[in-house]
């Protein structure tokens, strides 16, 4: 009989998905698996619990939401363990899922891993951590892990709205340089992001043209502190019409980048907090993992 390790955070999103489990579970016990049943009970848990009941396995499956499955992909490549993921999206914003096209419904996710072909994908590696599609600073970052879980699971989506809306009165700019493949890129940045995916917390989407989460690199995305309204507009009218060439933004794509940045400032990482660094190589991982889905 094949094993299966199912991973949950039951307080993921609304708790949607708990009022599936045990009709899920059964669809796997018909399926043929031996399932290992585990609910997480605090930041890092599915992490190790990949690590400690993870070898063995033939599939590792994950509900919840994005933060819950950075957590399970950073087991497996913490402990080098090549097993396929399943991906059951059950966050508030579901950012990977999105840029994935999994399905949003979640008994069809679950079906879509009984359906579905394992393919690798990239992953990114902040300096000793894991992220499967971004690591971020600067403005509507904070919000993915500072909006307490009780109101997310109230207000689902609109919470970062809220929250990001609330951070306006209080935007700071952050000055970083970064080493871009040999090109030295330094100015204050409202944002930035380091990522393997077309939506990034919810709020910005990258064209899918120039996203290949396959590729061996990663999408930088910087945004420059506007210094007056016109600015702004340009900002916003850039990221809005996804056109990124001008003078407020950069876009690039590489392997690896190395950040100087304020150890100060916070970052994000798959919408979980990471402490500032004054230095980190931000590099990308080819190939790192395979995840289930319908092709």
């Amino acid at each position: 009989m094949k094993k299966m390790l199912f991973i949950m955070n039951p307080c993921s999103g609304q708790k949607r998905a708990n009022r599936y489990l045990p009709e899920i579970l059964s669809m796997y016990n018909r399926a043929g698996y031996d399932i290992t049943v585990h609910m997480t009970a605090g930041p890092g848990d599915g992490d190790q619990t990949v690590r400690r009941l993870g070898p063995g396995m033939d599939v590792v499956v994950c509900c919840g939401g994005d933060g819950t499955f950075n957590e399970v992909i950073s087991g497996l490549l913490h402990s080098g363990l090549d097993i396929p993921v399943g991906y059951i999206p059950a966050g508030t914003t579901n950012d990977f899922a999105s840029s994935m096209k999994l399905p949003t419904n979640i008994k069809r996710a679950a079906q879509a891993i009984l359906d579905g072909t394992p393919v690798a994908y990239d992953a990114g590696k902040f300096g000793d951590r894991y992220f499967s599609y971004v690591a971020s600073f600067g403005a509507f970052t904070r919000a993915s892990y500072a909006t307490p879980q009780d109101i997310k699971n109230a207000l689902g989506h609109t919470a970062y709205v809220l929250e990001g809306i609330q951070e306006l009165s209080q935007l700071r700019k952050e000055h970083v340089r970064m080493d871009i493949d040999g090109r030295i890129v330094e100015d204050d940045f409202l944002f930035g992001a380091i990522s393997n995916s077309t939506s990034v917390g919810g709020i910005l989407t990258l064209d899918p043209s120039q996203v290949d989460m396959r590729d061996g690199l990663l999408e930088i995305l910087l945004v420059r502190a506007p210094r007056n309204l016109a600015e702004i507009s340009e900002c916003i009218q850039a990221l809005k019409n996804q056109k990124y060439n001008c003078e407020m933004i950069t876009f690039c794509s590489t392997p690896k980048v190395t950040v100087y940045a304020d150890p100060e400032m916070p970052w994000t990482l798959d919408g979980e907090r990471e402490d500032g660094h004054s230095e980190v190589m931000v590099e990308n991982q080819h190939l790192a993992f395979r995840l289930i889905q319908e092709v």
